[in-house]
């Protein structure tokens, strides 16, 4: 693997790793809470959301992990889709899961959706059909936002010993040329164990196929449990695995950046992540999916780095040359510590949200932060510390998505009645 100080990456970054923000510079953004969740008896309007938002003709879609209308989801309702008018805060429920007996329809839907031509995908961590898991393996559904009418595509674990793949997680779906692609964290054939798959999915026929399952080299080389969802780039699909990868630090790998050919099912690792000493280079990255920008691949890991508290990172795909572009110091620096979410580049600028760290105090740390961060110098900025006892929310697990200057996110717990938020903050 190629040392993160050489090649492309060192004539525009250097070695440096850290740039502290000081206090005074920590809030340069004003957070307006557009919606806070669970407003309703019982969390109908929804609770606790996990994915990143999406802006489709002007309105925000996404969905929650708990709440709802149905409340026979093991003791508490079963996650929704919504709709949200950015311009007025109102919101809608689309879509209530564990509508069918059994959640047939599929629960947990952890991932963003995706828009194709006017009809709403995701994928559900459990549910489904399938009653090889015990509460469902996951589902892919369509959802038209007119009617709020759900299908099942795909239930997975539908193949003997879930060959098929199980349980995708955070990963949301992408579309190439009709085509959905996604990743599970388990099921597959590898030959060490099932630690998840690359497919294919057709969505007007529900056919399903495996193009790669991990864990099918010694000590799962090829990485292990793909968390995160997938990009396509001049056809060739990159993402990131938990575990897995080449260096032998971790237990069971520290993750790794790879990549897959949907024509023939060829892996490649393109990155192994702690390839360098006490993981400088990152380590751990979990839901953070990858984005490109001018060919370079930019993605978060929730560990490791300068002082272990997580990094943004750049990765040539063509050469392997990884670059720790921000390095987080943690509660002591005011600047975050977690990135779970992958960044988003808007105008050259990366932007992104931390689990925890910050300046406002939660229970041992800070409650989360929006920051940006410049790909060329490394410097960055929070924008936002969230804080507790606030009507502003806490805890982003979610992505951003910036619409015409304003950047939309979700704080996944706290606001005015406990349920998470949707927010904005106008970025510079």
């Amino acid at each position: 693997m190629k040392s993160i100080c050489t090649g492309l990456f060192a004539a525009a970054l250097g070695c440096v790793f850290i740039h502290s923000v000081s206090a005074a510079d920590a809030v340069k953004a004003r957070e307006k809470v557009l919606y806070a969740f669970c407003s309703q008896q019982y969390c109908t309007d929804g609770d606790f959301p996990q994915a990143s938002l999406i802006d489709v003709k002007g309105t925000l879609y996404g969905t929650t992990v708990y709440g709802g209308r149905n409340d026979d989801c093991r003791g508490y309702a079963c996650d929704t889709v919504f709709a949200l008018d950015p311009n007025t805060g109102a919101e809608k429920v689309l879509y209530s899961f564990c509508s069918l007996q059994n959640c047939a329809d599929g629960s947990e839907p952890f991932a963003r959706l995706i828009d194709v031509n006017g009809t709403l995908y995701g994928t559900t961590y459990e549910g489904g059909t399938s009653g090889t898991c015990p509460y469902g393996c996951g589902t892919v559904f369509s959802l038209d936002p007119k009617t709020g009418a759900e299908k099942v595509v795909y239930s997975f674990c539908s193949q003997p010993n879930c060959t098929d793949g199980a349980d995708p997680y955070y990963a949301g779906l992408i579309d190439v040329k009709g085509t959905l692609y996604g990743t599970t964290i388990s099921g597959g054939d590898g030959a060490t164990y099932q630690d998840g798959t690359v497919f294919a999915i057709d969505p007007n026929t529900g056919a399903e196929k495996v193009l790669y399952s991990f864990c099918n080299k010694a000590h799962c080389a090829d990485g292990a449990a793909p968390y995160a969802g997938l990009i396509d780039v001049n056809g060739t699909l990159y993402g990131i695995t938990e575990e897995g990868g080449t260096s032998g630090t971790c237990q069971y790998g520290c993750g790794a950046v790879f990549s897959v050919d949907p024509k023939t099912g060829a892996e490649a690792v393109v990155y192994s992540f702690c390839s360098l000493q006490n993981c400088t280079d990152g380590t751990g990255p979990t839901a953070s999916g990858l984005i490109a920008v001018q060919g370079v691949l930019y993605g978060t890991t929730g560990g490791g780095g300068s002082d272990n508290k997580g990094t943004v990172f750049a990765l040539d795909p063509k050469t392997g040359a990884e670059t720790v572009v921000y390095s987080f110091t943690g509660y002591a620096g005011g600047d975050g510590q977690l990135p779970y979410a992958g960044v988003i580049d808007a105008g050259g600028t990366l932007y992104g949200t931390t689990v925890d760290g910050g300046l406002g105090a939660c229970f041992a740390g800070g409650c989360g932060t929006v920051f940006s961060v410049n790909p060329a110098t490394g410097a960055e900025a929070v924008l936002h510390s969230f804080r507790r006892r606030t009507k502003g929310g806490t805890t982003p697990y979610t992505g951003l998505i910036a619409v015409r200057g304003v950047l939309y996110g979700m704080a996944s717990d706290g606001g005015a009645h406990g349920g998470g938020t949707v927010f904005a903050i106008k970025h510079p």
